[in-house]
């Protein structure tokens, strides 16, 4: 009996070992990834994204996509800042359209209806979004592929999992070797 226990303690300093080897390195990666991700829980009561403004004058026609493409490059390029869309979120029943830009974080809202800017707003979430799952190395360094991103996501999701598995054995095995001492 003596020898299984020490054989369960023997493993579970090995677990010790492995958990401590695993964390060390990937723990400023779990610090980002949770406070982070806390941020991004709380984005719409931190107010992080821009809320979604409503058309001024529903009577009046839908203006065409190509209008709101327009209007959008021309004011962010009165604003010295790129005009390259990322995408349009074109919401018809509010009346308005989402304009988002690829080199920065503006969003435009844009009243379908008039083609007015009802909101010039930093979307704060995307660049929290970026930093928690690494690929905000990729958009600075505008690589295409996405390497950073793919790397930091893969490393602390193996790690997690890891440190999951050997914490687990951390637990059970105190429990293991206590119940061998009390069968002694």
């Amino acid at each position: 009996m003596k020898e299984k226990r020490k054989k369960l303690a023997k493993q579970s300093r090995w677990y010790r070992k492995t958990h401590r080897f695993i964390a060390m390195p990937l723990v400023v990666f779990m610090f980002i990834l949770g406070a982070t991700g806390l941020l991004l829980t709380w984005k719409d009561e931190f107010h992080f994204k821009p809320p979604s403004q409503k058309a001024l004058n529903q009577e009046l026609e839908l203006i065409s996509l190509d209008s709101i493409q327009a209007i959008a490059v021309n004011y962010v390029t009165l604003q010295n800042l790129s005009s390259e869309i990322n995408r349009i979120d074109y919401r018809p029943n509010k009346g308005m359209a989402k304009v988002r830009f690829e080199y920065h974080f503006t969003e435009i809202q844009i009243d379908c209806h008039s083609g007015a800017i009802l909101s010039d707003k930093i979307r704060t979430a995307d660049l929290i979004e970026m930093i928690h799952d690494g690929s905000i190395l990729d958009y600075l360094f505008g690589n295409q592929s996405k390497p950073f991103k793919l790397f930091y996501s893969t490393i602390t999701s193996l790690g997690l999992i890891l440190l999951a598995f050997t914490g687990f054995w951390l637990w059970l095995k105190p429990k293991q070797i206590k119940m061998k001492k009390r069968s002694n």
